[in-house]
């Protein structure tokens, strides 16, 4: 079995930590919310998570954006934050994304993602930010006079509780220990339990932090995780008699999957497919140099796929369904799972998909 519960469990303690520790951190930013600046903090926000991780990076920066937007907030806003800053953004380390983070943990070097995944990010996540300017400069024009009198602007960026910045530290240096079992996973929970220990209750407050969105993304995603394991299992052992054979293959294959299974387990099991076609296994880490070495285009496709076709539904990526959740608890309107998916993934993150394909994978 490719997956196993110490992998589910270092993905939550990854994600559970850095959603505690950067919901003590209270952000307001100078300015009013016009379209030039919201694509930069989106713009921003990429770059972060791959320092923070899409989690990290999201849970820091969806507060003050709804706050920003909340008088002209529309769905297309939580769609783009999740398309951006919760997925597409987090491509260029393992710490930036749940499945990179696994197959980090299986060998995979920290810095190789970045180095043979810049241009596809740069291409991908720019795309995504030109047409979000587009959207939200029509939306902003549309605005009335009164809207505007009331939009919630600062003279000044402010930034509270820096403290968390330790704790923000200690979770990502213990992503680099290769130490004794549990050691990394519970040098990230006590990051996380000093963190909320040491917040002010009122700075949770005003970020309104409950534990609600990370207990139900734990739930939601142990249910996947147990239940997807015979399928990806099957998909291991058959990947070439069904078709799996070019790097383009696997980038559909792993991409389609990820948006309805989530990207951090299916990453794995496409991984251990792409390997087991070479006869290489994916627990050798002798084997995994080779497979880096002769055939790093697979590892390339399955790689970004995973990371932004994540994006294209709530479930496809463990922050998602936690902006979706801070969100609907902030009182917004979101889109339902299928309008998510038909009014904004197909129409607006498929074609980017579709020409990453093309240019880099399918020739």
């Amino acid at each position: 079995m490719a997956l196993s519960g110490m992998e589910y469990m270092s993905f939550i303690c990854l994600i559970g930590s850095l959603f505690v520790v950067s919901g003590g951190i209270h952000i307001t930013f100078k300015g009013e919310a016009v379209p030039r600046q919201n694509t930069l903090l989106l713009g921003l926000g990429a770059i972060v998570a791959n320092v923070l991780g899409t989690t990290g990076a999201s849970m820091l920066l969806i507060r003050p954006y709804i706050r920003m937007n909340k008088w002209r907030f529309s769905p297309y806003h939580v769609v783009f934050f999740i398309f951006i800053v919760a997925n597409g953004g987090g491509a260029l380390t393992p710490i930036g994304d749940p499945p990179l983070f696994l197959g980090y943990l299986k060998g995979v070097p920290f810095f190789w993602v970045f180095t043979h995944l810049w241009l596809k990010w740069l291409l991908g996540v720019s795309a995504l930010l030109a047409i979000f300017y587009f959207i939200d400069r029509h939306n902003y024009l549309k605005a009335s006079v009164a809207a505007r009198a009331v939009a919630e602007w600062h003279d000044v960026t402010r930034v509270e509780g820096l403290n968390n910045l330790l704790f923000l530290a200690m979770i990502l240096g213990a992503v680099f220990i290769h130490g004794p079992p549990f050691l990394r996973e519970g040098i990230m929970m006590a990051a996380a339990l000093g963190s909320f220990m040491t917040t002010p209750k009122t700075l949770h407050g005003r970020n309104a932090f409950t534990f609600h969105p990370i207990i139900e993304v734990a739930v939601l995603f142990a249910g996947i995780f147990a239940t997807i394991v015979p399928a990806l299992d099957w998909l291991e052992i058959n990947a070439a008699r069904i078709g799996l054979t070019a790097p383009g293959s696997f980038y559909w294959g792993c991409g389609i999957l990820s948006a309805v299974l989530d990207n951090a387990p299916t990453y794995l099991n496409f991984l251990t497919a792409a390997m087991g076609t070479f006869h290489l296994s994916v627990e050798n880490p002798a084997h995994m140099q080779i497979f880096i070495s002769e055939h790093r285009l697979y590892l390339e496709s399955i790689s970004l796929a995973a990371v932004f076709f994540g994006a294209a539904t709530y479930i496809g990526n463990g922050p998602n369904f936690m902006v979706k959740s801070i969100a609907e608890h902030a009182g917004l309107k979101v889109p339902s799972f299928l309008g998510y998916v038909f009014k904004f993934s197909v129409p607006f993150l498929l074609p980017i998909l579709v020409l990453l394909w093309l240019i880099f994978f399918a020739f």
